[in-house]
């Protein structure tokens, strides 16, 4: 495909320099780690605090009422007291310990009180202890009152807190035990339902969830819409498949009788019209041929040792093109010849094609690598994202995609990566990472399968 100019901002606008997220002091925002972002924690996180939210209030709840209760009775307990000793005072009785006529301690607001003629109970301090105090008018303006011990009141609260707390703390860590097994067996099916997604995208259409939980909840739903869609999408894959083969083996046929029609035909512009179409024809059904082997899954690799450098140079020899060979270090390796000089014949008429001189073939064998750049205005934004698509042009460009298409997949079956991206300095560069060892399972092919393509078939078509 043509490859478009990356767009230039206008004039006059500075880009924002990249950076780190700043706060509105220029403070950098702290980066969270990666575990805290898992719907796990999140679950914990919420559990938490709920539980403690809930534990506080019922604490809180529970603490008052117990204290109410408590100083209520205290209070009723000081202001009987009161009144026996009023009764004892006026019956000339003598008054015991805690009672008398204003008495060291008494609270000045419940004296107070006293001297207007009422009774009331306070809190306050006897004989350094907290106490509860009771006190009414007595005779020649003074107030006579009692004190009730309520140290023994506040123990048994601070024994309830106590308690509250304790049992605060183990429903809170039961909650989490529990919550945490449930929210793990979800999250466990959703790694897995993700996993297969990801295989899937990767190219394995068999992979499959089969959740198997008797659970009817959203995840198992999630799972069966995702194999129901991996089901739907194997199947319309497969017929496209079939149909792309079965269209390129029926043109073979008519088409090997008009090339050969096509050379009968007298010297002349129309006879080198005839020839070109039917030998363009001739190429892309080549070419549909290869990549429906490809889609199979079924390819082997003929294994055998080749210098990369020399390989590299042969395959530039033949594509009669003006391209630089770069040679940074030699080495041997094992590989398919043929497939190996397919991906770099297509890089490099690629480059020709689509792309601008100069063109430059790089040879690392360090890292066992093919680099193909050139000047040109670089790849689409589409297949630097998603990779090679077949049948996809661009602007006026006549090809159908499937030069770098095939390039991908015969490097996938050698077991090389074959990575694109667009250079800083301009142009577009395509790196060729072939394995330390052989491609697993490598063997010849099997007989009829893997026949050497046609030699009009070894230039791209298109990006």
């Amino acid at each position: 495909m043509p490859r478009p100019r990356p767009a230039r901002a206008p004039s006059g606008v500075p880009r924002p320099a990249p950076g780190p997220a700043h706060t509105a002091r220029g403070g950098a925002l702290p980066a969270l780690p990666s575990w805290t972002a898992t719907l796990t924690w999140k679950a914990a996180v919420f559990i938490t605090l709920m539980c403690c939210g809930l534990a506080a209030l019922l604490g809180v709840l529970v603490h008052r009422m117990m204290t109410e209760q408590t100083e209520r009775a205290a209070r009723a307990s000081a202001m009987d007291r009161l009144d026996r000793t009023i009764v004892a005072y006026e019956a000339g009785a003598r008054l015991r310990r805690g009672e008398g006529i204003d008495p060291a301690g008494l609270p000045p607001r419940l004296h107070a009180l006293a001297l207007r003629g009422k009774r009331g109970t306070a809190f306050g301090v006897h004989r350094g202890r907290t106490a509860v105090w009771a006190a009414g008018p007595a005779a020649d303006r003074t107030a006579i009152a009692v004190a009730v011990d309520f140290t023994s009141a506040e123990e048994t609260i601070a024994g309830l807190d106590r308690a509250i707390l304790g049992s605060s703390a183990l429903a809170i860590g039961g909650t989490l035990l529990i919550g945490a097994f449930g929210v793990t067996r979800v999250t466990r099916r959703l790694h897995l339902t993700a996993q297969v997604a990801r295989r899937i995208s990767a190219g394995d259409l068999d992979a499959r969830v089969g959740d198997r939980t008797r659970s009817q909840d959203e995840v198992a739903a999630v799972s069966r819409a995702l194999d129901t869609m991996a089901g739907t999408l194997q199947r319309k894959l497969e017929a496209e498949q079939r149909f792309t083969a079965d269209v390129a083996h029926e043109l073979r046929t008519p088409l090997t009788g008009l090339v050969a029609a096509a050379e009968l035909l007298p010297p002349g512009r129309p006879a080198e019209l005839v020839r070109d179409r039917v030998q363009a024809m001739r190429a892309l059904t080549e070419d549909l041929l290869e990549i429906s082997r490809l889609d199979t899954g079924s390819e082997r690799v003929e294994l055998d040792s080749y210098d990369l450098a020399e390989l590299t140079a042969r395959t530039i020899r033949a594509s009669a093109t003006d391209t630089a060979l770069v040679v940074a270090a030699g080495a041997r390796l094992e590989t398919d010849r043929r497939r190996l000089e397919r991906i770099i014949g297509n890089l490099v008429l690629n480059a020709h094609k689509h792309g601008a001189t100069p063109v430059t073939v790089t040879v690392d064998g360090r890292t066992r690598s093919v680099t193909v750049t050139d000047a040109g205005p670089g790849y689409p934004a589409y297949l630097l994202e998603a990779g090679p698509q077949r049948f996809r042009t661009e602007g006026m460009n006549k090809g159908h995609g499937l030069g770098l298409t095939i390039a991908v997949g015969q490097a996938r079956v050698l077991g090389a990566t074959l990575s694109f991206r667009n250079r800083a300095e301009g142009g577009a560069e395509a790196r060729l990472t072939l394995p330390a060892s052989a491609a697993p399972g490598a063997t010849a092919p099997p007989p009829g399968r893997d026949g050497p393509p046609a030699p009009s078939s070894a230039a791209p078509r298109a990006r």
